[in-house]
């Protein structure tokens, strides 16, 4: 992804050419593999629901939906966006991605929770609600992830 967007870079005008530093091409190429991994994660999220809604209700189903799809995007992150940030085990590591994601679980899951409770028609498609909720928290844990979960080692 850094060289595709490294050779889209050389395309653009002058002044912005000077702005689209290795660095920031680098952080942004590392963003752009998060919101890959993250869309991933979203529909391990929406499948959990829509699997456990029945049985859970639709504030069980979101919370265990969560646990899912966060592991599974720690483990693909760990493997690709933050390839060979491993200071520690994948045990602490995993732990320390879910204690610090939980700022995002706010957002993430506050968003889920006032739409199907607010909103009769995410509360008959909380497929809707899993996407807003992804998008309040996905900012944030960027941020936690790369600053503190996977720091070089």
């Amino acid at each position: 992804m850094l060289a595709l967007l490294t050779r889209m870079s050389d395309r653009l005008p002058a002044p912005l050419q000077r702005r689209a530093t290795p660095e920031r091409l680098a952080l942004l190429a590392q963003f752009l593999s998060f919101g890959c991994v993250g869309t991933i994660g979203f529909l391990m999220d929406v499948t959990t629901v829509y699997a456990l809604k029945g049985w859970l209700g639709l504030y069980g189903a979101g919370m265990v939906a969560y646990v899912v799809a966060s592991t599974g995007n720690w483990a693909i992150n760990r493997a690709w966006t933050f390839r060979g940030k491993h200071r520690e085990s994948a045990h602490v590591q995993w732990a320390r991605f879910m204690v610090f994601n939980l700022f995002g679980l706010v957002l993430n899951r506050g968003a889920y929770i006032l739409l199907v409770t607010f909103s009769a028609f995410c509360a008959e498609y909380p497929v809707y609600a899993v996407a807003a909720g992804a998008i309040a928290g996905m900012g944030v844990n960027f941020i936690l992830s790369r600053n503190l979960v996977f720091r070089r080692g």
